[in-house]
């Protein structure tokens, strides 16, 4: 009778543990604020890409358990780093076009779990357009406050 308390008790114990080992979120302070093309090009970023690339992540319940939370956050770290719209220094902002037409941009596994975050072929043509027209090209403003 113990040893089925005691497993009963683990049993209930493994998922707390989990959670409580998940790892931190963080959405810090915004203190950049982008001047977009077009709406549409704003709302595509906030559609495809602002869970990585900007203070303002949506931390979905399976990001809170270890260990999908690990490579979640992660994966949130290495965005933020790489290109940021919440902060004055863009980073490679200017990249961004073409990794979208490259379909490098979303990773295919950030669309297993948001569809909608899947773009077609026109919403990818006009999103990198705009991306363009808002953060310049390859060797454009990629630390510009005006944008």
């Amino acid at each position: 009778m113990m040893k089925k308390k005691v497993s009963i008790v683990l049993i209930m114990a493994i998922p707390v543990l989990l959670v409580a080992i998940s790892g931190t979120r963080t959405n810090p302070k915004i203190v950049h604020t982008v001047s977009w093309d077009s709406s549409e090009t704003s709302e595509l970023f906030y559609k495809a890409c602002a869970d990585c690339h900007s203070h303002e992540t949506k931390w979905p319940w399976y990001s809170y358990v270890a260990p999908v939370s690990w490579k979640i956050i992660n994966n949130v770290n290495e965005g933020r780093g790489e290109f940021n719209i919440s902060i004055a220094s863009l980073g490679e902002a200017y990249e961004a076009a073409e990794e979208v037409l490259e379909g490098e941009m979303p990773p295919r596994e950030y669309l297993i779990l948001h569809s909608e975050a899947k773009l077609n072929t026109e919403e990818k043509n006009a999103f990198a357009t705009g991306l363009t027209n808002t953060f310049g090209g390859e060797g454009g403003h990629d630390d510009d406050d005006d944008h």
